[in-house]
C-alpha cells in the first residue's frame, strides 16, 4: 500500500475569493477524485482548524502501489483539480511512502 500526503498552503485571495472559500472547494475536488478515479483506495482532506500552524489544507491517500499513484497522478479528473490548485496556492510539502 502506498500513502501519498501533500499539505498547502494557501493565499489569501486568489481567484476572487478567501482562502476559506478556496479551502472549502479544494477539498471538495479532492474528495470526489475517489468518484473519478478507480486506483484511489481511500481519501482524506482536511482543512486546519489551528490558524497559528503553516499549512492550511492536507490530503492523504492510499493507492494499492506505486504505479495506481502514477495512474492517478496521469488522470485528466486529477490534472483539473490541480489546475485549481496551482492557482490558489503558495507552497506545497508531499510525501508518499510504502505501508
Amino acid at each position: 500500500m502506498i500513502k501519498h500526503i501533500v499539505m498547502w498552503k494557501l493565499a489569501e485571495t486568489a481567484e476572487s475569493a478567501h482562502k476559506a472559500t478556496n479551502a472549502k472547494l479544494m477539498k471538495k475536488m479532492l474528495e470526489n477524485l475517489k468518484l473519478k478515479i478507480p486506483e484511489v483506495v481511500t481519501v482524506e482532506v482536511g482543512i486546519n482548524s489551528n490558524r497559528e500552524e503553516s499549512w492550511d489544507v492536507v490530503l492523504t491517500t492510499e493507492f494499492k502501489s506505486m504505479e495506481d499513484l502514477n495512474r492517478y497522478q496521469a488522470h485528466p479528473a486529477h490534472e483539473e483539480v490541480v489546475e485549481f490548485v496551482k492557482k490558489v496556492r503558495v507552497d506545497r510539502a508531499a510525501v508518499d511512502y510504502e505501508v
